[in-house]
């Protein structure tokens, strides 16, 4: 479908996760956590949301991503656990030759706690996690990137990134049951706090020119559930949330109503750890960069992109309001051409 004078591009053709982390937001938004881990595990379900899996494709970084989530999945972790995973998978290329102090220091966690998390996975000890994963990922260590600035490497990152997002859309299945749920209702919420406002507000000023109704859900406080009654009360049968370190507690306080309100949540966050994964119905992960002092979410953005993509094409009548915007705008002179 052709695009709108606006977006400049064209458009074309769960399951219960884990227990929510018990830490309080606090410190920088969408900056790197300071994690301080105290060592005591407490039990907690583990379980990923359903969607897409993180990297399936071939190459070091897709394959070991998915290896990893694989050996993950079935296994009750504690949020400490869960964080540990989290970082493994973000550093999935590495995460073969990294020491378990390494890994603590990574993840923001205490050695032991990296123990516990190799025997809660079924392995006598870490050294045993390490040997597993050395034999089913490529024996060469990944390229050296120290010719790379810091301004560099966090650019690499992302590019990393959005390969395990490519990898994850060969099944497109997840993204376009998406679509059809954000199609269906109307209204349409869409909710985003604090780091991740930015990708809210994006897919909902797009999302505006074809669907009928979408209200952006960008304030916390005692007045959001409320928006969320009234998009109940209006008709709204789904809500797309975007989820980003750090994970603000009213954003899962948020979704555990709505889902107990009666709407299906779609959830687009940085893992399939996150904290949200046990309030959501269909999870589709976007990792985030954490190489500058605040986190990069290029990942979470292009999703977002997608997701208007199959929202479009699950609206007959998309073409028509783009086409009637288009009009408009050359109308009043909108745009410079």
């Amino acid at each position: 479908m052709s695009g709108d004078g606006d977006s400049g591009g064209g458009i074309g053709g769960a399951a219960d996760g884990g227990a929510v982390d018990g830490g309080v937001d606090g410190g920088v938004d969408g900056g790197r956590e300071p994690g301080a881990d105290s060592g005591v595990d407490t039990d907690a379900d583990s379980g990923m949301g359903s969607g897409m899996d993180i990297g399936v494709a071939s190459g070091v970084d897709t394959g070991t991503a998915a290896r990893l989530q694989k050996l993950f999945e079935g296994h009750r972790l504690t949020p400490t656990q869960r964080r540990i995973a989290h970082c493994m998978v973000r550093r999935a290329a590495d995460a073969p030759f990294l020491s378990s102090v390494e890994l603590a220091e990574l993840a923001g966690v205490s050695q032991p706690s990296v123990t516990r998390f190799a025997v809660a996975l079924g392995f006598d000890g870490y050294p045993a996690l390490r040997r597993h994963l050395r034999e089913v990922a490529p024996t060469d260590k990944p390229g050296d990137t120290g010719s790379y600035n810091e301004y560099q490497q966090a650019v690499q990152a992302e590019i990393d990134n959005l390969r395990h997002l490519a990898a994850a859309l060969a099944d497109p299945s997840p993204v376009i049951e998406a679509g059809r749920l954000f199609a269906a209702s109307r209204p349409l919420p869409v909710l985003g706090l604090r780091a991740a406002t930015a990708q809210a507000a994006g897919f909902s000023y797009f999302a505006r020119k074809v669907h009928p109704d979408v209200r952006l859900l960008d304030e916390g406080g005692t007045m959001l559930t409320d928006r969320i009654d009234a998009a109940v009360r209006a008709g709204a049968s789904a809500l797309l949330c975007f989820a980003l370190p750090r994970h603000p507690r009213e954003v899962v306080d948020a979704l555990e109503y709505a889902r107990t309100s009666g709407l299906t949540v779609v959830t687009v966050a940085d893992s399939a750890f996150a904290p949200v994964a046990h309030h959501t119905d269909l999870l589709l992960p976007a990792p985030v960069g954490t190489g500058l002092a605040f986190d990069t979410a290029c990942a979470p953005m292009l999703l977002g992109r997608v997701l208007l993509e199959a929202m479009c094409d699950a609206l007959p009548d998309a073409q028509a309001r783009l086409e009637e915007f288009d009009a408009r705008a050359a109308a009043r002179g909108l745009f410079v051409e």
